[in-house]
């Protein structure tokens, strides 16, 4: 069970005078989850909000049940997997064409409170600058462990990390702020935003696309804010293995340093990589055990890739 949360307070302004959030979900064979993020959806205080759900050629019944259990979604289906930054860049395409002020992109395995969506389209509204807001989110299983309170680029060290991870939520994680990059699990971009610096980045397999975009932001003027107030769980990788996330981790990471780091960064960024993916093997050898060997075999892969040039960036 999630902890019950506080709802925004009313506003007295007129449904008509807000702007229109489109929310994007990606899903690709996630029915019940997917099922159930509509569902918190549902019960979300903000309008006027537009859900449209992008199917990326599931065959688990995900849109027939989608399309009997919540009408009110609109739903793109794909005739194949097109993963996550070109299924979210079709979804702003329409969103844009039906006149969004705001897109927010939502990972299918997410719930939310209902009051998220008041404070990041609040938190954006009140700095012009802010083109883009992420909320707190936590793991769905331990409703006050934190999973990500913003997002540090470390150029030095090659290392893109979550703020508060893995700690119990305190006074210190609740003060919105200005980060180096939010994450495309739950991300909130204004339409001026997105209107200057372009959609997700394709040329990403997966991961760090989120990272390429803040950084396109960032470097165009916009802040991307960190809004503790809004509040998400999310279920963690339901639809990735963890030996194929540390993989294409390994890719994606690779592919955002390439592109903007310095070439003095590369001067410690490889050592940088390497301490971090033992740090990563040794805590998964003690919590799970039995995993460790496979993500061991996935970095190494990712690293050998690497090297032999079969995944070199663009």
């Amino acid at each position: 069970m999630l902890p019950p949360v506080t709802t925004a307070p009313h506003h007295s302004e007129p449904e008509s005078s807000k702007p229109l959030v489109w929310i994007l979900i990606v899903n690709w064979n996630g029915k019940a989850d997917t099922l159930n993020c509509l569902a918190s959806l549902r019960k979300i205080n903000y309008h006027p909000h537009q859900v449209l759900v992008i199917d990326n050629a599931s065959t688990d019944g995900s849109v027939e049940a989608i399309r009997r259990a919540f009408p009110e979604a609109r739903i793109l289906v794909n005739a194949r997997n097109e993963r996550f930054a070109r299924a979210n860049n079709q979804g702003m395409q329409m969103a844009l064409a039906a006149g969004a002020e705001f897109v927010l992109l939502l990972n299918n395995d997410t719930e939310v409170a209902p009051d998220f969506l008041d404070h990041l389209v609040l938190a954006a509204l009140f700095r012009r600058e802010v083109g883009m807001v992420g909320p707190k989110i936590y793991y769905h299983q331990q409703p006050q462990l934190i999973w990500f309170a913003g997002g540090k680029i470390n150029w030095w060290s090659g290392r893109i990390s979550h703020l508060g991870l893995r700690q119990i939520d305190h006074a210190s994680l609740a003060t919105a702020q200005p980060m180096d990059y939010l994450t495309g699990c739950a991300l909130l971009v204004r339409r001026a935003c997105l209107e200057k610096i372009g959609l997700l980045d394709e040329s990403y397999h997966m991961y760090a696309e989120d990272a390429d975009w803040c950084q396109r932001a960032r470097q165009a003027g916009f802040l991307c804010l960190f809004q503790p107030q809004a509040k998400v769980w999310h279920k963690i990788s339901a639809s990735a293995g963890a030996s194929y996330k540390a993989y294409h981790k390994v890719l994606g990471n690779f592919r955002f340093y390439w592109k903007y780091a310095r070439w003095y960064h590369w001067l410690t960024i490889p050592f940088g990589v390497s301490y971090g993916a033992a740090r990563e093997i040794v805590r998964m050898a003690f919590t799970q055990p039995r995993q460790a060997g496979e993500l061991a075999r996935a970095l190494a892969r990712g690293f050998r890739d690497l090297l032999l040039r079969r995944q070199l960036p663009n």
